[in-house]
């Protein structure tokens, strides 16, 4: 299954030699802070979601039943439920794209979440790299992947870089014999879900779609997540999955954040995130030393400055957690993520940085 790394100026082969399996969780664990290295929204889940999950439980004793929330994902996105796979969050997702899908050349596009190639390179796969740079603004163009990468891999909105790539660049990459896989996690949290491709699975060829509920709706340990994909690649993945790999209390979250009053709250939480990240940049942006990459279009923003490892440090002493980005191909030492909070509590994030930067913003 392996295939020979690329040699393309701005590609590179998965030689291991960042720590693919830390994630931002690591930096918050054990640790009473305030959570920037999370990107799941504050506040949540909602009392009526709480409640939704809770009145699943006296179902326990019964063996998970997905087709009521199958068919809620499928109706959501206006798709037969035969192009739907409900899986145990995005993540496991990309070990059963791994598992199920054959490919000669499989290629990720980075800087980006890091489990795809984790999952590839577990499963034997040698896994070529196309490394997106700051001078670019991180953004794709579509002739840096290779012709004959049978599989590709690319977030949109991407973390940690929070670009959002026009929905027609990614588009031009889908081709008869290649699978491109579209990692949607943080879409909902993009105001009117704008450059989604969740709508043309089925149209565009080899098209595979991923989203999470874990991030707008607060239940990452829950874990809740689907595949939107053609009928061919939902059974192979299907095949590859365990018996029954979704709980209950996650298939009634996923059908009740599918109903259109929680659409309705998630579009609203995307427009408060757009305000409330307009904020955390001009805020930063009264510091000479930080550089955002962007426009940031997800509910996190990346940014780099010298020393970022001690600062870091520095603002774990003072409470806060950021997320370290050199855990990230194509990222250095000198990159953070943070996500994106209410005004309050980057005013204070602000304050504790520039105690750590030795003064006050100009």
């Amino acid at each position: 299954m392996t295939g020979p790394a690329l040699s393309a100026a701005r590609t590179g082969s998965g030689s291991g030699e960042v720590d693919l399996r830390h994630h931002g969780d690591a930096e918050v664990r054990g640790a009473d802070l305030t959570d920037l290295a999370v990107n799941v929204r504050a506040g949540t889940p909602p009392a009526w979601l709480k409640a939704r999950i809770a009145a699943s439980l006296d179902g326990l004793a019964a063996y998970p039943d997905g087709r009521e929330a199958r068919r809620a994902v499928a109706v959501r996105h206006g798709l037969p439920v035969d192009r739907v796979l409900l899986t145990a969050g995005a993540a496991e997702a990309f070990v059963l794209l791994a598992r199920a899908v054959r490919a000669r050349r499989p290629v990720v596009v980075h800087p980006q979440f890091t489990e795809p190639e984790a999952a590839l390179r577990d499963a034997g796969y040698e896994v070529g790299r196309v490394l997106l740079a700051e001078r670019d603004g991180f953004r794709l163009d579509p002739a840096a992947v290779p012709d004959d990468a049978d599989l590709v891999v690319v977030g949109n909105p991407t973390n940690p870089t929070s670009v959002l790539h026009p929905a027609a660049v990614l588009a031009s990459l889908a081709r008869p014999g290649r699978t491109l896989v579209v990692d949607e996690a943080f879409m909902d949290a993009v105001p009117g879900e704008r450059e989604s491709l969740a709508g043309r699975v089925g149209d565009l060829p080899g098209l595979v779609v991923l989203r999470s509920l874990t991030k707008t709706w607060g239940l990452a340990g829950l874990r809740i997540g689907y595949v939107l994909a053609d009928e061919e690649t939902v059974a192979a993945l299907e095949r590859a999955q365990p018996l029954w790999p979704v709980s209950s209390p996650a298939l009634a979250a996923a059908e009740a954040c599918c109903a259109p009053g929680a659409l309705a709250e998630a579009a609203a939480a995307a427009e408060r995130i757009a305000v409330d990240r307009a904020h955390l940049l001009a805020r930063l942006g009264e510091f000479p030393a930080v550089a955002v990459a962007g426009p940031a279009a997800g509910p996190f923003v990346l940014v780099r400055l010298p020393g970022a490892a001690a600062v870091r440090a520095g603002l774990r002493a003072r409470g806060f957690a950021v997320r370290r980005g050199d855990t990230f191909p194509g990222l250095g030492p000198d990159w953070l993520r943070l996500a994106v909070r209410d005004r309050a509590t980057t005013d204070r994030f602000v304050a504790a940085l520039a105690d750590v930067l030795g003064g006050p913003p100009r």
